[in-house]
């Protein structure tokens, strides 16, 4: 019974989990007062990108430590090891197909660390748009 109300509260908590971060909300205003104008979390572009600028083919990924195993803060829950360390691995593999697809059609691919943006958020704001820029 114990392992049951386990699994339901973890259901519970992973149900709870938003598909847009408050984190990319602050990212979308900096960005938005900064001048940028672009799209965000465009479903009709391969992987989803969290923001997109379609004239100059370029997409941002805010990549989460957890989601992404960030080889620094990225942690592996106690919990059902082998189900994680498949998922893990299987959204690193995607990252990867995602860049080279990107990559091999002409696009300009932006991807920034969570831990980034969390202990130097002015700076990573820069690099951004310093990438995009770049592009233009």
């Amino acid at each position: 019974m114990e392992f049951k109300n386990v699994s339901v509260k973890r259901s519970n908590n992973m149900k709870a989990i938003k598909s847009v971060s408050k984190l990319e909300d602050e990212v979308s205003k900096a960005l938005w007062k900064n001048g940028v104008r672009y799209r965000r979390n465009v479903k009709s572009l391969f992987g989803n990108p969290d923001f997109a600028i379609k004239k100059y083919k370029i997409v941002i990924f805010i990549d989460s430590c957890f989601w992404h195993a960030c080889p620094i803060h990225g942690n592996k829950p106690k919990n059902n090891k082998e189900y994680w360390e498949k998922k893990l691995i299987k959204n690193t593999k995607r990252d990867i197909i995602v860049n080279n697809f990107y990559k091999s059609n002409g696009w300009h691919i932006f991807r920034v660390w969570e831990h980034d943006l969390k202990s130097n958020f002015d700076f990573t704001i820069k690099e951004i748009i310093n990438f995009i820029n770049s592009v233009k």
